[in-house]
Parts: C-alpha cells; structure tokens; sequence
C-alpha cells in the first residue's frame, strides 16, 4: 500500500517506521530537524532494551510539500490535535477517491457527532475545529478512528523510542460503528506490520477510555512538573485524580457512553509505566504549545450542550490554559531532567 504519516512524532514515526518495515510504500510529513534527519537516514525504532530498528526506505515532506508525495491508499493522522486546522488544507493532495484517514488524536476528535445519531448528530464542536477548518478539509465520510495505547516518545531527529508492552494496540473504528471491508482490510495491513489493531464497534468509547486518565495525567502532571507515579503517591493529588474521572463518567453518561472500570483501576497504570511524563508535560518542557482543547476544552463544551456541572474540570482547564498563555506570551520553557518519557496509555 501506498501510506503517508502525516505527523511522525512518537506514535506517527513508531507507525511509519513499522509500516516500512513490513514493505509499504510509506512517505511522512514531518517538519524542522526531524524532517531532515528522516530524508538524510530514514527512521529508527528503538525499543526499552535498546534494540534499534532501521526504516531506510521512508520518503519525508513537509506539509506545503504534500501535492509531491501524490494520492495514497491510506493516511494516517497522527499529529495533536490542535495542529491539524493549520495542516488540512495541504492534505486535500494525499487523497485519492476513496482514500480513508486514520485519525489517532487523544481527546475528544473533531468529527465526534459524524454519523453518531441522536439529538446531537451532526453537530460541530467548537473547540476541536474552530469555525470548521477541519472538517472543511478532511470529510468526515473518509474518518476511521483509532487510540494509540502506546508508549513512546520522540528521542531525537529521526529515532523514536517506545516501549514495547502486551496492551500496545490500536483499535480502530468506523464512526458509525460498522464493521465494513475497509476498516477490517486495514486492520489486517497493522497486523501484518505487528502492530495489534483490533476493529471496534464503539470507537467512542475507546476514545473516553484513554482521555479518562488524560484528563489527569496530562494537565495536573504538566502543571506540577511530576511523573505519573509521583501523581500515584501523593494521596491528595490521587484524590484529585479520582474527582476529574468521576465528574467525566457522569459526561460520558450523559452522551450515552459507560466507560469500562474504576478510576482507581485506571490511575493504577501509572504503576506499569513508571516515572513517565505525559505528553503535555514533555511539550511544556520542550516549549511547545499544549494540547489543551481536545483533553480539557472539549469536555467543557460537551458539559455545556448537557447541562452536566464539572467544576473540578473547568478549573483544572483554566489552570491549564493560563500556563499555555504564560509559556506562549513569555516564551518560557520548563525543561524537566527526568529519564523517563513515555505516557501511559
């Protein structure tokens, strides 16, 4: 197949680099030094042991360039969620026909009320796709979703370290919760690449389930500087934890979603992974802007359209866009020394 990685980050450059290796013909739209070192010596996997993987044969754009790679069988969207507006104008060039997009942002996506029936159907959420610069791109209709239950991070231009567990997967869905022959073909094109991609019925509720412990890890993490586990320890910080998930399962209940086990359940991953920064902690660090709206922004807005009070949400939400502004307005970078740099998932 012909697949194009838009966003070959950590999950993006994992993917890409296991797709190349299974002998696609995988191009990935990157940016700055990463871009570069891609086109100079192609991908590098390695894993928690150091086993090092090379993907030589991987073809790398930037996303002006996108008309150079041509029309694909697959894209696959891995970049957050708050870089997609300004990028999907350019990916109108990758698609062919009946080309699908693998969206595998965390958070609450953008195309959450396609073909999701009921008295929000249909609705555009104006926190993930302000004034509909998505969706006006990137038709719903070629959506399948995904959820990276990965860790992995971006160790330097072209090598991406991750690591390797028995619950890596990454289930895929069609939004209106069949099970056709594209989506199950893809899911076979993953496998084959030894990537677990299992086909879900209710892709939204693996969406909820993995921001059910984002909605903690990511912005009281990023905010306090601390590891998952640091987050475990510190009974009260638990405790915090705990709030945020329930004031979340009575939204998601609201929309019609149950959301699998308990929070005590899920904050326990924490104990699997170690000393791991979130990825929006590791963005403070690097000095880059947070992603926000998807994890925290979204649920708001959801909370609004049904009268669902999350009061510990909304402040955690202000706290986190006050230090977006701070870090954007006063150019600050918190650069943590932590050895560890994966986030559960």
């Amino acid at each position: 197949m012909k697949i194009c990685v838009v966003g070959a980050g950590a999950i993006g450059g994992f993917l890409a680099g296991r797709l190349a290796l299974a002998g696609h013909d995988v191009s990935v739209v990157a940016r700055g030094a990463h871009l570069e070192a891609i086109r100079r010596d192609g991908l590098k996997l390695v894993d928690q042991h150091g086993e090092a993987t090379p993907a030589l044969r991987v073809r790398a754009e930037s996303a002006v360039r996108c008309d150079a790679l041509g029309a694909q069988d697959l894209v696959v969207l891995a970049l957050k969620s708050h870089q997609i507006a300004d990028v999907a104008p350019h990916l109108e060039a990758l698609y062919a026909v009946r080309t699908p997009v693998i969206t595998l942002q965390n958070g609450i996506p953008w195309w959450y009320f396609h073909a999701h029936g009921g008295p929000l159907a249909g609705r555009r959420l104006e926190s993930v796709d302000p004034g509909g610069r998505i969706a006006g791109h990137i038709d719903p209709q070629r959506v399948i979703g995904s959820v990276a239950h990965k860790g992995a991070e971006l160790a330097a231009p072209g090598v991406v370290r991750h690591i390797v567990t028995a619950a890596d997967r990454f289930p895929l869905g069609e939004p209106d919760g069949s099970s056709g022959e594209r989506v199950l073909a893809l899911s076979d094109v993953f496998a084959r690449a030894g990537v677990a991609a299992p086909v879900t019925p209710d892709i939204r509720t693996e969406k909820w389930f993995k921001l059910w412990g984002n909605v903690v890890w990511n912005p009281v993490c990023a905010l306090t500087q601390a590891t998952v586990t640091d987050l475990y320890h510190l009974p009260v910080a638990r405790q915090l934890g705990v709030t945020l998930m329930l004031e979340m399962r009575d939204l998601a209940r609201r929309l019609g979603v149950e959301i699998p086990g308990t929070p005590e359940q899920r904050l326990s991953r924490a104990l699997e992974v170690g000393a791991a920064r979130p990825s929006m902690l590791q963005d403070v660090q690097a000095g880059r802007p947070i992603e926000i709206e998807a994890l925290l922004g979204a649920l708001v807005e959801l909370a609004d359209l049904t009268s669902t009070p999350v009061p510990s949400i909304r402040a955690v939400y202000a706290c986190a866009r006050l230090l977006d502004t701070v870090l954007r307005e006063r150019n600050v970078r918190l650069d943590g020394r932590i050895d560890a740099a994966v986030e559960p998932s």
